[in-house]
């Protein structure tokens, strides 16, 4: 995984990621300076946890990859 650097003026807008790996899902969630990844067996296990996540940080969706 990329290494990500950010000055510590700058601000990173939060998100909520979904993808798929080797049949194992993985929702990944930023907030400020805190970054959260989950995996998941079932793929609608997942999209409600990313679909919660992004209800809590008052997104319009979440971006699956």
């Amino acid at each position: 995984m990329d290494s990500v650097t950010v000055s510590l003026n700058e601000q990173v807008s939060p998100c909520v990621e979904v993808i798929e790996v080797c049949g194992e899902w993985f929702v990944r969630v930023v907030d400020g300076d805190e970054e959260l990844t989950r995996s998941f067996q079932l793929e609608p296990f997942a999209l409600a946890y990313a679909e919660g996540q992004r209800i809590r940080l008052g997104l319009a969706d979440f971006d699956r990859l």
